[in-house]
């Protein structure tokens, strides 16, 4: 549903007005349109380390305007992977303090570093953590749509970075903010960028409508083959859905006892890519949850996904580097009055993802999770309109996501060089103040 407050406080008396009163003043997100060529239309900066090397010998694929210092700008890459000690640190001042009033509309900035955890010395782990302090914080202080991410940038994971700057630096991360991620050695590429899912096949449960439709849209339009699920009652907007995108639609009950050999007979060429999306709500606080409400929340959230993802692994369908997303949501982070039997499951989907990835890495699986904050959907357009308010304010970027947000991330993590991402949970959700 349109978010009437953005449109006040973008005419001309609502932004006087908003400015006035000192109310908060979110603008339009640039996203990305069908057409576009480059991820970046503008001018990008980089500076810092030894990896601004690598970022160079492919920059000119992202934007025609290269800085190492210069004009508005429209993205911004500082490797900071280099900064061993406390003393350096003084050098994320020193880059990023002048450029705070030259950054362009929905700007979008990168922090490269090396994982705390991977190396030996203590005051250079201590130097390194301190990057996610300091990205957060300056994430928050971006103003006009602006994002910036910490990329933790593990040995051999340099190949993979032209893929992580294509999401992060482009308008398809433009609900993504504040996140921290991890990038690993992965043996695949994509080889071209703009179907960068040709010849995979991807199967989106709860694809019928709503995120779920998107997500089937976007991976389409990235040259998937699409399988779209969802239950029985939703077969003919699903029905509808496959033909619109050329793919094929399965009618199922996820939670059936017989749900998994029913899918793998729907799917006798294997598959290469999974999204679990399907999910449901019963929100009630503990004191008045049945026992329905709980059972139903974790049969078809969190059991279904296990269920068939192990029967997809057990029956060989899911093909080798192979890619699983998992739909989580802040509320399995942060919590959510009223929502714990939601929040369990969704924290188990994160947990799923975690425990999975180093098992499945042997055959260049990756297995992650994406955690939605709030996202326009008709779901979110039935809250009560104060709560409603705050939910979409809540946030760096004090507004809602659009589906569009959610399926540009499953879409990057179903890439074949995003295999340099597992075990991790991708929060879109605007850098919610709810969470980490």
């Amino acid at each position: 549903m349109s978010d009437r407050y953005i449109d006040f406080a973008n005419s001309a008396l609502g932004h006087r007005l908003v400015g006035a009163l000192g109310l908060p003043s979110p603008v339009r997100l640039e996203r990305w349109e069908a057409g576009r060529l480059r991820p970046v239309n503008g001018a990008l900066l980089i500076g810092g380390g030894p990896l601004t090397q690598n970022v160079s010998a492919f920059a000119n694929k992202l934007t025609e305007q290269i800085y190492s210092y210069g004009p508005k700008l429209k993205a911004v890459v500082f490797d900071a992977s280099d900064l061993m000690q406390t003393g350096q640190l003084k050098q994320l001042r020193e880059f990023f303090q002048p450029l705070m009033k030259n950054l362009e509309h929905s700007a979008h900035l990168v922090i490269f570093g090396r994982a705390p955890e991977t190396l030996s010395d203590p005051f250079a782990a201590s130097a390194q953590r301190a990057l996610e302090g300091f990205s957060r914080s300056l994430a928050k202080e971006l103003r006009n749509g602006g994002t910036l991410q910490l990329l933790y940038v593990g040995a051999g994971a340099e190949g993979q970075l032209e893929g992580a700057l294509r999401f992060f630096l482009s308008p398809k991360s433009a609900y993504v903010s504040g996140q921290v991620v991890r990038l690993n050695a992965c043996d695949t590429q994509v080889q071209d960028w703009t179907r960068p899912l040709a010849g995979r096949t991807a199967l989106v449960t709860g694809a019928a409508r709503g995120i779920g439709a998107s997500i089937a849209e976007t991976l389409a339009r990235d040259g998937a083959q699409v399988v779209l699920l969802d239950v029985p009652p939703a077969k003919t907007d699903l029905d509808a859905l496959a033909a619109r995108l050329g793919g094929h639609s399965i009618a199922l009950d996820i939670c059936a006892e017989d749900a998994a050999a029913q899918l793998i007979e729907q799917l006798p060429n294997g598959i290469d890519i999974v999204v679990h999306n399907a999910g449901i709500t019963r929100d009630k606080t503990l004191a008045n949850m049945t026992p329905e409400f709980w059972d139903a929340v974790l049969a078809v959230n969190l059991n279904a996904p296990q269920v068939l993802t192990k029967a997809l692994l057990d029956s060989g369908a899911l093909h080798d580097n192979a890619r699983v997303i998992l739909l989580a949501s802040i509320s399995g982070i942060a919590g959510n009055r009223g929502q714990a039997n939601y929040a369990a499951s969704k924290a188990g989907l994160i947990g799923l993802a975690q425990a999975w990835a180093p098992l499945l890495a042997a055959r260049g699986i990756s297995i992650n999770a994406v955690a939605p904050g709030f996202i326009e959907t008709r779901m979110t357009a039935q809250i009560p309109f104060t709560l409603r308010e705050a939910g979409r304010r809540m946030s760096s970027l004090g507004q809602g996501g659009l589906p569009q947000d959610v399926a540009e991330a499953v879409a990057w993590l179903a890439q074949p060089g995003s295999g340099a991402v597992s075990g991790q949970a991708l929060r879109v959700c605007g850098q919610s103040v709810l969470g980490a």
